[in-house]
Formats: structure tokens, C-alpha cells, sequence
């Protein structure tokens, strides 16, 4: 009787160190790791972790946080060792999650994070069809989440991220949304999205510069409100020294909104050491912003990139920049080693990829002084720029396209001048001349007439111009701009 009795207590004793709950605690050691991460410090953010997976072994925390580490190198750095070395963690860590109490709001959050991580780095590997059940889980858990903790934020962060974004996907990739049964507005997506950061909720401070990044690019990219975004980079004084995140993600849009002197003072200027996680796409920025304001060593940072990144996004991009620096100084051996280059690297996932293929396929190369004019208006160099176009006229410029592409870029630099009305007549020229045609020039002349007619709050004649860029087909750049596009008249009609 008695050794029945000690069996049994040994029994219960076992069960309950082997039943030990498990917990959501984001500590301070925890926090300090997050926000390492977030910097791109990884290392010091592994060496939080591993403390505290030692002190508290029940901290489901920890193992979340290592999606995070793991999800910045695999997005950035595409290196496809590491993503099959890794891929198998995702199952280990949902399962951890699962372990969790499901009492707690973590419970779901963690399990629709990690989802959405992983998918969207198997976009980056092309494994398309897992990404798009990846994403469609996550929206599922969140949306579970929220009925079940209405006031936890951090599922209106990812929430209003994926709800901006899924109304405006173009016509090329609508069998994603149609996949995911999931429809969203612009409105309402950044609405929740700015609730995180508004909120002075101590969750909502500890997601705060997350909430900060997606914000920026979302206003950017869909709501095309640049000069606010410029103006929140200031307002919450997000910083570009010693976050290489933030860094890099003013820098890229600073790219994409032709601040090339911006955006390499952000790069040149922040923390370098190595504490910092080593992201070759930096160079990729650095390279494109200085051909742009036509640095002599912009060649030395798109060596770099294309040398070091293991991963295809943008390498044919990459390899066509490199190209067009050495076609602009006459070395005509160098600029074809690298076009030659584009046909066999890379993948064309991207509209910019896709062009710079069809460019080196094509044999021709592009009108030198349109090319340095693009260049230097891409970098913001609009003066400069208009200096090598003003005294032109369309004769000049043999080729129909390049008789069209003139007329876009003479109408781009009055654009970005604030010189309204000589835009507009240079855009319906570009719309008159090339609609019909395989360039984006027109497509885009309409959706930049868009933007001009939205600003001026001439609604009727924005929709017209947005509407006209989503009519016009089989050209460049098609699902780009086509997405811009929606998302412009989504904005007119209250979307």
C-alpha cells in the first residue's frame, strides 16, 4: 500500500513538472530583444533570447521573437541554403504557440504572425501557392483574434496592413485575392493600422516601430501621400542612425520618391558597425541613388550587391543599372558583360525585373540623354534634368518611343517642379502618342495626370485618368501601376 502510495505521489509530481504552463510573458528581456531585432541587430537579440529560454524555460516568447530574426534575413538576403535549412522551424514554432494558453490574446496573435512571415518569404522563393494559404490562415486567426480581444492592437497592425493592400492588388495577381476570399479599403486598413500608433496602450508602445514601418509604406505606396510621409518620418523621429531598419526603409523611399540626396546621407550617415546584421540589398539602394545623382563609385555599391546577394529579386534590375554606368561612360565591353548577365540571373517577379529582361533582349540601347534625364528626375535632380530636355522637341528623337518617352519625361520633371498645366500638356501628349503601345510611358503619363487632377480635388477628371491607365493594355509595368492605380479611384470614392 504505502509503495502503491509513492507511486502515485511520484506520478503527480511528474506530471506536474512535465505539465508545466506555459506562458506569453513579454518581458523586459523579451522587449529588449524585440526591439534589438527590429534594428537589424540580430545577434544581440539571439543572445536576449537564449538567456531568457534559460531562466524562464515556460516563455513561449523567446521562440516567437526567433521568427522574427529569421524572417529579415530570409526576406532580405533570399539566400536559398538558409531558407532549406530553416523552413522547418515554422512547424516547431506554431506548435509551440499552440502550447500556449488560449486564454491569452498571444494565443492566435503569435500563430497568425509567424503564418504571415513565412509566406510572405515564400513569395520571395516563389513558392507562391504556399505563401497565398500562409496569408489566408493568418487573416483567418487575426480576424478569430479580434472577435475574441477586440482592444489587443497588434492585430489592427497586421490587420489594417493586409486590409490596405488587398483592395488594391492588380489584375495580374487577382487570383491571389480571389484565393483568399478577402476584400479590404484603404480607409479602414490605415485607420487600424494608425490606432497602434496612436494608442498609448503599453502593447501598442511595444509594437509601436512595427506599426511605424508598415505605416510608411502603406501611405507611400497606396494612399501616394510622399510629403506625409516625409512628415511622420519627422514627426516621431524615427531613427536612421542606429535602427539599420528604419535605414533602410527611408532610404527605399527616398528611391522611390526621388530624393536621391536624402537617401544616400540616411545610408552614408547611420551606424555601421557590426553589431548590425549584414543585408546586401543596402547596396542595391545605395548603388541606384547614387547612378541617379551620377556618382563616379555608384558602380562600386552595384558590384557589390549583385556579388554579394544570393537571393533573384532585383538582380536583373541590379544588373541593368550596373550596365547603364558604364553605357553612360563609354565602355561599351563592361556595359555588355552585365546586360549579357541579365539573361541568365535573376527571376522576373518583379515589373522592373521583367523590364530590364525584355531591355537586354531587345539589342537596343537606350537614347543617352533620355537616359541621364530619367536619371537624374528619378533622383530629384529636376533642374538639372530639365537643362538636357527644354531645347528639345520630339523631331529630334528618331524612334516613335523615343519621341514618346520625351514627352513623359519632359512632363514627369514639370510634374515633380509643381509646374501643373506644362505637365498635363506633356502627358496628353504621351497618352495621344503611345496608348496603343507596349511602353508604360503613357499608362503612367495617365495615372501621374491622375495624382495632378486628385491633388487639384477634381475628382470626375482623376477617376477619368485612373480609369484610362487600368484600360490600357499589354504594356510595361502592368500590374504596377494597375495597382496604383485602384487604389487612386478607391481613394476618390471613399475606399
Amino acid at each position: 500500500m504505502r509503495t502503491l502510495f509513492l507511486l502515485g505521489l511520484l506520478l503527480n509530481i511528474t506530471v506536474a513538472v512535465s505539465g508545466r504552463q506555459k506562458v506569453y510573458d513579454f518581458n523586459a528581456r523579451c522587449q529588449q530583444a524585440y526591439d534589438a531585432i527590429m534594428q537589424l541587430r540580430l545577434d544581440a537579440g539571439a543572445a536576449l533570447l537564449a538567456e531568457e529560454k534559460r531562466v524562464h524555460p515556460d516563455n513561449l516568447v523567446p521562440y516567437f521573437l526567433d521568427n522574427y530574426a529569421d524572417f529579415f534575413t530570409l526576406f532580405f538576403n533570399e539566400d536559398p541554403a538558409e531558407y532549406a535549412q530553416k523552413k522547418y522551424l515554422k512547424a516547431d514554432r506554431l506548435s509551440r504557440m499552440e502550447g500556449g494558453p488560449t486564454n491569452s490574446p498571444y494565443y492566435l496573435y503569435t500563430q497568425a504572425a509567424i503564418r504571415f512571415q513565412w509566406g510572405m518569404v515564400r513569395l520571395k522563393f516563389n513558392e507562391k501557392w504556399d505563401a497565398v494559404w500562409e496569408i489566408r490562415k493568418a487573416y483567418q486567426l487575426l480576424k478569430e483574434n479580434q472577435k475574441k480581444f477586440p482592444q489587443f492592437l497588434p492585430n489592427n497592425m497586421l490587420l489594417g496592413s493586409m486590409q490596405t493592400v488587398f483592395g488594391t492588388i492588380p489584375e495580374g495577381y487577382r487570383w491571389i485575392s480571389n484565393t483568399l476570399g478577402m476584400k479590404g479599403t484603404i480607409r479602414d486598413g490605415m485607420q487600424m493600422v494608425q490606432q497602434v500608433i496612436d494608442s498609448n496602450t503599453e502593447v501598442a508602445r511595444l509594437f509601436r516601430e512595427e506599426a511605424c514601418y508598415y505605416y510608411c509604406y502603406l501611405k507611400l505606396f497606396v494612399e501616394n501621400k510622399p510629403e506625409d510621409v516625409w512628415t511622420f518620418i519627422q514627426k516621431y523621429k524615427l531613427d536612421t542612425k542606429n535602427n539599420y531598419l528604419f535605414a533602410l526603409m527611408v532610404a527605399n523611399i527616398a528611391m522611390n520618391n526621388q530624393k536621391a540626396t536624402l537617401g544616400i546621407k540616411v545610408l552614408t550617415e547611420r551606424n555601421d558597425s557590426v553589431q548590425f546584421e549584414e543585408i546586401p540589398y543596402v547596396y542595391y539602394v545605395l548603388g541606384q541613388l547614387k547612378l541617379c545623382r551620377q556618382d563616379e563609385d555608384a558602380n562600386v555599391y552595384l558590384q557589390k550587391f549583385i556579388d554579394r546577394f544570393k537571393g533573384k529579386f532585383y538582380l536583373k534590375e541590379g544588373l541593368q543599372r550596373l550596365s547603364w554606368y558604364y553605357y553612360l561612360r563609354g565602355n561599351m565591353d563592361a556595359a555588355n558583360k552585365y546586360r549579357n548577365l541579365i539573361l541568365t540571373r535573376g527571376n522576373t517577379e518583379t515589373d522592373a525585373d521583367k523590364q530590364a529582361l525584355k531591355d537586354a533582349k531587345s539589342g537596343r540601347w537606350p537614347n543617352q540623354l533620355l537616359l541621364r534625364a530619367r536619371l537624374l528626375s528619378d533622383g530629384g535632380y529636376f533642374p538639372e534634368a530639365l537643362k538636357l530636355l527644354v531645347n528639345k522637341k520630339a523631331a529630334d528623337f528618331p524612334l516613335m518611343e523615343e519621341k514618346i518617352e520625351y514627352a513623359y519625361r519632359l512632363g514627369r520633371i514639370y510634374d515633380e517642379m509643381g509646374q501643373d498645366d506644362n505637365a498635363i500638356t506633356m502627358y496628353e501628349a504621351t497618352v495621344k502618342t503611345g496608348a496603343n503601345r507596349t511602353e508604360h510611358f503613357a499608362a503612367r503619363a495617365a495615372l501621374q495626370m491622375g495624382y495632378i487632377y486628385e491633388k487639384r480635388n477634381d475628382k470626375a477628371k482623376a477617376k477619368q485618368c485612373y480609369q484610362s491607365c487600368l484600360d490600357m493594355k499589354g504594356h510595361d509595368y502592368k500590374n504596377s501601376l494597375d495597382q496604383r492605380a485602384k487604389a487612386g479611384i478607391q481613394r476618390l470614392t471613399g475606399g
